[in-house]
């Protein structure tokens, strides 16, 4: 995630990093080169006039407008989802080690079981982008049960089991009331919620046929536009294709970066610093000293 304060008005118009401008500049200087061809050769194709006029295109493009409209919704909803999905692990962890502490006698037990939930979330990312299980469990659990989840393939699932024989273990101790107990579930299920949800996005990408309709409409459409203006605007025409193909092509980069917002990508969600931060958050709740909070790096992308 990029985290920077908003450049001055001037400024902005010529940011290059976070603007996607390196993704689509290929794409963006074969449309450009493309329109000065047709400048150059009159709008004629093999010695044959193409004879296009700008109205079919003002038609084509409000429809594409709509089209891309729906594709940055569908992708940004995607987005917010996942970063609800995590604000809630935060809530949830906060509240679960907030009731260990305060509703059990379990003592020195309580720090197992935040750590436990500290290996919960770590195994959550760890899953979400594709790293190895046990990544970053050192210090947390036993190191018999990092082993097994090394080789586990929903691990974050086996961690929440911990959590709930945890709780299971404490009450058949006598040191949380059967009626607490129930109550410390409730957050555990929001665990299991917020697992199932990151899953869902992971696992289920916007419908591929309706990306390559679109892909290739935009492609055409920047193609064809300069045999449209050509006639119309002369020497203007390389500028306004550029400045089309820009929007279109950027728009289509960007629906395509936030659609994973687990990714690594500079728009995605910064899960390395969310990970640190419900760390943070419950190793101060046990009364430890927590890490400094993650910082952008020099290009302002928070990991």
């Amino acid at each position: 995630m990029i985290v920077r304060p908003r450049p001055h008005w001037l400024h902005l118009l010529f940011v290059r990093h976070g603007s996607i401008i390196y993704r689509i500049f290929p794409q963006l200087l074969f449309t450009t080169g493309l329109a000065g061809v047709v400048v150059l050769a009159h709008g004629q194709l093999f010695h044959w006039k193409v004879t296009l006029t700008s109205s079919p295109f003002s038609l084509m493009g409000v429809a594409l407008a709509i089209f891309l409209g729906f594709r940055i919704n569908a992708s940004y909803d995607r987005y917010w989802e996942a970063r609800k999905l995590w604000g809630r692990l935060l809530i949830e962890s906060r509240n679960l080690t907030r009731q260990a502490l305060t509703l059990t006698s379990a003592g020195e037990g309580v720090r197992e079981f935040a750590l436990t939930q500290i290996a919960f979330v770590r195994t959550l990312r760890n899953q979400l982008r594709g790293l190895p299980r046990a990544q970053g469990l050192d210090g947390l659990i036993p190191k018999e049960r990092i082993e097994r989840l090394a080789s586990a393939r929903f691990a974050p699932s086996l961690v929440l089991l911990w959590l709930s024989e945890w709780v299971r273990d404490r009450r058949e101790r006598g040191e949380i009331e059967p009626i607490l107990a129930q109550r410390m579930e409730t957050p555990l299920g929001g665990f299991s919620d917020v697992l199932g949800g990151c899953e869902r996005i992971a696992s289920t990408p916007l419908p591929f046929t309706y990306s390559v309709i679109l892909h290739r409409t935009v492609y055409l459409y920047c193609m064809m536009l300069p045999f449209g203006l050509v006639d119309s605007i002369g020497l203007m025409t390389p500028i306004v294709v550029a400045f089309v193909s820009y929007t279109f092509f950027a728009l289509e980069a960007l629906s395509d970066e936030i659609e994973e917002p687990f990714g690594n990508m500079p728009n995605d969600l910064p899960l390395d610093a969310m990970t640190a931060g419900i760390e943070a958050s419950l190793r101060e709740m046990l009364g430890e000293v927590p890490a400094p909070a993650m910082l952008p790096d020099a290009r302002y992308v928070l990991s």
